[in-house]
């Protein structure tokens, strides 16, 4: 049985996490981190019946218990910090938390690599998997995408976790083909969108949104729309989530996207 401690227990996904860990056969809540909550029980603060097992404010306090693997669903400033601090305590991660940029990975799968320890990260719901893997796919063959990214109005970060590092991974697969670089745009060029690893992304953010990506593709005469949905809840992330919990012990360094688990021996 893999002993787990969830940072973040009682946020939107958090929460669903502490469910889906307390339900599995082969889990153990061993702690939960969250600042606001800490001293009550786990399950009361989420709603359901109580777990036995208190909520701790710091990730330090949580994993001075027992340990197999952190899943880590905080903030951007605090996600790195965490993972860093779980590696270096022996513990590898399944980091969650949106918000990080290249130079965070860099550094997160050295230390990694360093401890000779696996760290997870993506959007672990499935279709967001499914989706990534069809659109490195297609870049293959395609010369000519962009990204789309659409999400609530009240979203701090732009674009999400997930269509910046579905652009970073398709910048590695080739530069995309822009006829008229976007330097040379007529009028603002910020209309073209950021451009992240050589890929231009375009980032929305109205109201009545949970959160979208769309890779587009084309060329003479045909289009190719991959398209991600996120509904309200955040139940799809548990599966994936849990999934890379499950096979971190296998790997060594940082895999980004859990498409890499589910289409490959890592």
């Amino acid at each position: 049985m893999l002993d787990i401690c969830i940072s973040g227990a009682t946020g939107w996904t958090g929460s669903e996490l502490v469910r889906g860990v307390l339900a599995a056969p082969d889990l153990n809540l061993s702690s939960a981190v969250a600042r606001a909550s800490a001293g009550k029980d786990v399950g009361t603060v989420i709603g359901d019946a109580p777990a036995g097992l208190n909520i701790v404010p710091k990730l330090e306090d949580a994993l001075a218990k027992p340990c197999d693997v952190l899943i880590e669903y905080t903030h951007p400033d605090q996600g790195l910090k965490h993972t860093l601090y779980a590696l270096e305590q022996g513990i590898p991660v399944v980091l969650g938390t949106t918000g990080l940029n290249a130079a965070n990975f860099d550094k997160i799968d050295a230390a990694a690599r360093a401890a000779k320890l696996g760290v997870v990260t993506g959007n672990f719901a499935l279709t967001a998997a499914l989706a990534q893997h069809f659109a490195l796919f297609a870049a293959r063959h395609i010369e000519h995408f962009e990204v789309i990214d659409y999400a609530s109005s009240t979203k701090p970060d732009a674009p999400s976790g997930t269509a910046g590092e579905l652009a970073e991974l398709l910048g590695e697969v080739r530069k995309p083909k822009i006829d008229i670089p976007v330097d040379q745009t007529l009028g603002p060029k910020e209309i073209r969108g950021a451009n992240i690893n050589g890929v231009q992304v375009h980032s929305i953010r109205l109201p009545g949104y949970t959160l979208s990506v769309e890779s587009l593709f084309a060329q003479a005469g045909e289009r190719l729309i991959i398209r991600h949905e996120a509904g309200s809840s955040a139940q799809p992330y548990v599966f994936g989530t849990l999934l890379a919990a499950r096979r971190i012990g296998e790997i060594t360094g940082l895999v980004r996207g859990l498409d890499k688990l589910l289409f490959s021996d890592v």
